[in-house]
C-alpha cells in the first residue's frame, strides 16, 4: 500500500530535520560561512562540497538534497533564535523566572522591615504616646485635684493666718507648675502641703536637747561685734511619746528656711546661763520644756524670753 501527501512535497522526517540543523551548526562554527567573496551559486556549491568532505571524514554519508536544505536553512535563518525585544513585559517575565534567586532575600528584607516597623510602633511609638497622654491627664486633671485636696486638708486644720498664707502659697505654686507642664514641681507642691498638714495636726512640746554627747546650748561671736556673743539653746519638738518631729525653721544667719528636727533658738544670756546651771549639777535639765507647737500652728511658741532668731548649724 502506498500513500501520497496533498501537494507535491512530502513531510520531512525528524532525522532529516535534525541533520539539517547539524549542517547549519557546522556552517556557523566553521569558516565555510566566511566565503563571502564567492558568488551566490559558487558559494553554495563550495559549501556543499566542503560539507561532504567533513561528513565523509566522520563516516557519515549525507544526500545532496539534505546538504542543500541545510545551506538553504542557514540562508533563511530558519534555525536562528531571534530573542524578543527587552520590553517591560519581558523584564517582568525574567524577574518571575529568577524569583528563586531574588525572592528569599527580598522576603527577608520585607520581613525585617515589617518587624522593625512593628517593634518601633509597639515598643517605642505607642508607649511614648501612651506616656504622653498619661502625663497630659495627670497635669490637667489628676494633679490639680490632688493639689486642691491637699490644700483643703491643710486649711481644715488651721485658723492661723500665717499658716493659711503658707498653705495658699504652696497651692498657687503647684497649680502654676501643673499649667506649665512641670510635673515634678507640681508633685513637690502636693508633698509640701501634705507635710504642712502633718505639722498642723500635731500638738508638740519644744524641749531643750539633753543627751550624752549632744550640745544643749551654744554661743556665737558675731563678726560685726567681736566683743559680743549670741546665745542659743538647742531644742527639738517632741510628741507625747517623746518622738521628735520635723518643723520648718528659718535661719537668721542666711535667711533660709529648712526642715529640721533640731534647731538653736536665740535667748538672752540670763536664760542661757540658767539652763546651763540647771544641767551642770547632775547633767540633767530639770526644766527642759520651754515652749510648744500647738495643733493648727506651723511655728512653735516659747514660754521663756527669746530674742527671736534661730540657727540650723552649730
Amino acid at each position: 500500500m502506498s500513500s501520497t501527501a496533498l501537494g507535491d512535497t512530502k513531510p520531512q522526517a525528524l532525522d532529516d530535520v535534525m541533520l539539517a540543523m547539524d549542517i547549519v551548526d557546522t556552517l556557523r562554527h566553521r569558516d565555510l560561512v566566511l566565503a563571502k567573496e564567492l558568488g551566490g551559486g559558487e558559494r553554495k556549491e563550495a559549501m556543499i562540497r566542503r560539507l561532504k568532505e567533513i561528513y565523509y571524514a566522520q563516516g557519515i554519508e549525507v544526500p545532496d538534497q539534505i546538504l542543500e536544505d541545510g545551506v538553504r536553512a542557514l540562508e533563511e535563518q530558519r534555525f536562528t533564535y531571534d530573542p524578543p525585544k527587552d520590553s517591560f513585559s519581558i523584564k517582568l517575565a525574567r524577574a518571575y523566572i529568577n524569583r528563586g534567586r531574588w525572592g528569599p532575600p527580598l522576603a527577608f528584607i520585607a520581613g525585617a522591615a515589617l518587624f522593625l516597623t512593628a517593634a518601633y510602633e509597639y515598643g517605642f511609638d505607642r508607649p511614648r504616646e501612651a506616656k504622653a497622654e498619661r502625663e497630659r491627664i495627670e497635669l490637667s486633671v489628676t494633679l490639680p485635684k490632688e493639689i486642691a485636696s491637699a490644700r483643703d486638708a491643710a486649711l481644715s486644720l488651721t485658723g492661723d493666718n500665717a499658716a493659711r498664707a503658707r498653705i495658699e502659697t504652696s497651692y498657687q505654686d503647684g497649680i502654676a507648675a501643673a499649667k506649665a507642664g512641670d510635673q515634678k514641681a507640681a508633685r513637690a507642691a502636693v508633698g509640701e502641703m501634705k507635710f504642712l498638714t502633718g505639722v498642723l495636726e500635731n500638738d508638740l512640746t519644744v524641749r531643750v536637747v539633753s543627751r550624752p554627747d549632744e550640745y544643749s546650748g551654744v554661743f556665737r561671736i558675731p563678726e560685726a561685734a567681736p566683743d559680743g556673743r549670741n546665745y542659743y539653746l538647742i531644742v527639738e519638738a517632741v510628741d507625747a511619746r517623746g518622738r521628735a518631729h520635723t518643723l520648718e525653721i528659718a535661719s537668721e544667719e542666711d535667711q533660709k528656711t529648712a526642715r529640721a528636727e533640731k534647731w538653736g533658738v536665740r535667748v538672752a544670756e540670763e536664760t542661757f546661763n540658767a539652763i546651763a546651771a540647771d544641767k551642770a549639777d547632775d547633767q540633767i535639765i530639770q526644766h527642759a520644756d520651754i515652749g510648744r507647737k500647738p495643733r493648727g500652728a506651723l511655728q512653735p511658741s516659747y514660754d521663756i524670753a527669746t530674742v527671736g532668731g534661730a540657727i540650723l548649724e552649730w
